[in-house]
């Protein structure tokens, strides 16, 4: 924890206690740490992009590995022992994916346990002996209570229904944006995800649902970019191909 405490916690701290400082001088007696937390969110997830595109190429491998297994499993149903050994050398040929996996999973639980830390003790007093002696100075009580209506130290209902639809909309944009065909289960996870995710941010502080919110519609605009391009790149080939037809028929044309 102590490491955590100094490599990861300390610096993003820093960082939101920063970002509430300079909103200070624009805005002076007006700021409330809500809007912080949506702009360190944003400067978050571009310094996360690296980690997200790199799982993306790993979702996309994995989903190959699944494949040969399959495959492997139905060629050598009736030899175990070749089996085994199929299966040792596609373990060892994809050890790059599993530690993208790990690492991706290892910071995301860092990143929860930052987020739970800074919203229930934090900034509520607990952790000010850990802004850096360089830092602005800063207030002796932050204001915590988001556009004068949710107070991100504690539970928050409506943060929680709409951090609930976000993540449905995130999640029906990636099955329609993925290149793997949607099966039941993507079908069931569309549904059951946002609905385990509401049981789990349920008693979670709204400050850690609005970094949610934020992240995932930061993902959503990505999305839509993706998507975006896709139509384009899509309806440009039509044209060329409607051109293309036009450029053939011409000639027919005109020998008739």
């Amino acid at each position: 924890m102590g490491l955590f405490t100094t490599l990861i916690y300390q610096p993003f701290f820093n960082l939101l206690v920063g970002i509430y400082w300079l909103l200070e001088q624009v805005i002076p007696g007006q700021t409330d740490m809500g809007i912080a937390v949506i702009l360190f969110t944003i400067v978050f997830r571009i310094l996360w992009l690296p980690i997200s595109f790199a799982s993306g190429r790993s979702a996309k491998e994995r989903h190959e590995i699944s494949l040969k297994i399959n495959e492997i499993k139905s060629h050598f149903s009736q030899e175990p022992l070749k089996l085994q050994t199929e299966m040792k050398k596609l373990s060892r040929s994809n050890r790059r994916i599993m530690i993208v996996s790990s690492i991706n999973l290892v910071f995301q639980l860092m990143v929860m346990l930052m987020l739970y830390r800074i919203f229930t003790t934090g900034l509520e007093g607990a952790d000010f002996h850990l802004i850096y002696n360089w830092m602005p100075p800063h207030p002796e009580q932050f204001n915590l209570i988001f556009l004068n209506k949710f107070d991100l130290a504690h539970p928050n209902w409506t943060l929680n229904w709409i951090n609930t639809g976000v993540i449905f909309v995130a999640e029906l944009l990636s099955g329609l944006l993925s290149p793997f065909p949607t099966g039941r289960a993507e079908l069931m996870s569309l549904f059951i995800l946002p609905l385990g995710a509401f049981t789990f941010f349920a008693y979670m502080p709204a400050g850690k649902k609005l970094f949610v919110i934020t992240t995932l519609l930061f993902s959503i605009i990505l999305m839509l970019f993706k998507l975006l391009k896709v139509v384009y790149y899509e309806s440009r080939s039509r044209l060329r191909k409607v051109a293309y037809g036009l450029i053939l028929d011409k000639p027919k044309e005109a020998k008739t």
